[in-house]
């Protein structure tokens, strides 16, 4: 597997969390002003990371594309100065971030994307695997989806991210809004020649539908659980039930648990009294064994599941 460092083999990985964001300044939400979006503070992000490693962390995949403000370098001097493997991503996230202009440049995402062909966006994105931004390479090509739609901007970039996997053998991972679109995000990559179980679907658990997430399971796809802590959309007990029925059912080997704390005020050592990276680790493993235990599975070899084995599987270059 790649990280931001070079490549390792993938028993060297550790301890992963399968989606989070380090530090980044997405266009879009610096010109509308909203900082708790701008994880702008290099010290303040290290000292997460640094707090990860502590909890027992060991590796992050971070899911920030270029339309979400990437800053490879950056995460790169964070991965050295704390030991912590960072998988970095290319590719793109979501059409509802192509509003925000690129940097250093007067037109927006939007309608660079609309200028390119499917072709361009393959060779853009294999190069970010290949050769890299000023040498720091990416381990994971990203694509995203809207709220219950798939625009035709949003499936060009689709197709062309699937390509260069297909050209890389890089892993494949896709951004569902809110859940919605993971069946039809499957059917596309089936269309496309590329085998589901290259493919991990994130924010699965924004869309607690057992059926939908079957479904999801039963096509070999890996599942990403990054919505931890977001009690507004239900309590944490109907994640549990989700993920311990997938162990029920034979899919344990699918699942994969990240935070996706991209905000400020969700981070610990940004000042603003988030739970932070560790939380996961410190509190949140401990309550799914207990929970896990209850219902007649062992908790603690499904975590070394979710947190070691399948991120190694996942994350791998084929």
């Amino acid at each position: 597997m790649r990280t931001l460092l070079g490549d390792i083999a993938p028993e060297e990985l550790g301890v992963t969390y399968c989606h989070d964001h380090i530090f980044c300044t997405p266009p879009l939400w610096k010109e509308k002003k909203d900082d708790d979006l701008l994880l702008d503070d290099f010290d303040a992000s290290l000292a997460e990371v640094k707090s990860f490693r502590a909890a027992g962390g060991q590796a992050i995949y971070d899911a920030t594309a270029i339309d979400y403000g990437r800053d490879l370098a950056a995460v790169r001097r964070i991965s050295e100065a704390t030991g912590v493997h960072i998988i970095g991503t290319a590719g793109l996230n979501k059409e509802i971030m192509w509003p925000g202009k690129m940097p250093g440049k007067d037109k927006t995402f939007g309608a660079w994307l609309d200028g390119m062909s499917v072709d361009e966006i393959r060779a853009m994105t294999a190069a970010d695997v290949e050769t890299g931004e000023d040498g720091i390479r990416c381990g994971v090509v990203k694509f995203g989806t809207g709220y219950n739609t798939i625009s035709p901007l949003e499936e060009k970039v689709m197709v062309g991210v699937l390509a260069a996997h297909k050209e890389t053998g890089a892993p494949v991972h896709s951004h569902t809004e809110l859940g919605t679109m993971a069946l039809e995000q499957l059917d596309i990559v089936r269309r496309e020649g590329v085998d589901p179980t290259r493919l991990t679907i994130a924010h699965l658990d924004r869309n607690p539908d057992p059926w939908m997430i079957r479904k999801v399971a039963d096509s070999g796809a890996f599942m990403s659980f990054d919505g931890i802590t977001r009690v507004k959309y239900y309590p944490e007990s109907v994640r549990s039930e989700l993920i311990i029925d997938l162990c029920r059912r034979g899919h344990a080997g699918q699942v994969m648990i990240g935070g996706d704390i991209a905000r400020k005020s969700m981070f610990r050592h940004y000042g603003k009294g988030g739970l932070g990276m560790a939380f996961i680790l410190e509190k949140w493993r401990s309550r799914f064994v207990e929970e896990a235990d209850e219902a007649g599975l062992d908790g603690e070899a499904l975590l070394d599941l979710f947190f070691v084995k399948n991120p190694q599987k996942a994350f791998a270059f084929t």
